[in-house]
């Protein structure tokens, strides 16, 4: 438990508010963080505990292969299979958050279904949302998790077809305050298009992209934004 104090702090933050807003899907999906590059050490939750209960001390150290180095229990099977290709692949990846919170969920079981410009927080992902429009069945294979790394690219998203999807990040702060935004932006877009006899008003391609550009910055307001989380959950 003495490893890795911070980033376990950091990432049962995560775990523990994802639950609160119905990011979490029973007791299944991951978050991660690596933690080392020599050798390969990643930080993830162990089977079977629900989020709710994450605690820095209930989380894994596992090696690139899925086995646990450090902790009780063992992670999910396809934990290590979708993270560690992504982790090792992406260059901006030291935190994968893999969830199939439902809005933007709802997005990959849509024929052709993208992110659209329809909100302020849509323009935060301009140009940073890649869509894999396979889906082969659950995650088992290590082949799976390099060829969903492939799809994903440098983008900071992934909607991976009929299943969720992957928000990475330099740091937990920056890839969580991305998928509180990210999963706010799709039920945005699902409550406009959800009105009867009204059209979506899309936001003008050149203020998007100045928007975009506004949200670049947007470190240290991730930063306060998981530090208060942590305050609430007690964590600081």
């Amino acid at each position: 438990m003495n490893t890795f104090l911070e980033e376990r702090k950091d990432l049962a933050a995560a775990y523990q508010w994802c639950e609160r807003c119905g990011f979490h899907e029973g007791i299944d999906n991951h978050l991660s963080v690596m933690v080392s590059t020599s050798p390969p050490r990643f930080l993830i939750n162990p089977r079977g505990r629900h989020w709710s209960r994450m605690t820095p001390d209930a989380l894994l150290v596992i090696d690139e292969q899925g086995n646990t180095v450090d902790g009780n229990g063992e992670a999910l099977r396809t934990g290590p299979t979708i993270h560690v290709a992504i982790h090792q692949n992406h260059p901006s990846a030291n935190v994968v958050l893999h969830t199939h919170m439902p809005y933007a969920t709802a997005l990959t079981a849509i024929k052709g279904g993208e992110l659209r410009q329809v909100h302020q927080n849509s323009a935060r992902f301009l140009d940073q949302c890649a869509y894999d429009r396979t889906f082969n069945g659950l995650a088992f294979d290590m082949n799976e998790g390099k060829r969903l790394a492939e799809a994903m690219g440098e983008k900071r998203v992934l909607f991976m077809a009929h299943h969720g999807v992957v928000v990475v990040g330099s740091n937990v702060a920056e890839a969580m305050d991305d998928l509180y935004y990210l999963e706010r932006a799709c039920e945005t877009q699902w409550l406009a298009a959800s009105m009867q006899n009204e059209e979506v008003h899309e936001i003008p391609p050149e203020v998007a992209r100045q928007t975009a550009d506004q949200f670049r910055n947007r470190s240290a307001s991730a930063k306060l934004h998981l530090e208060e989380i942590k305050r609430v959950l007690h964590l600081d």
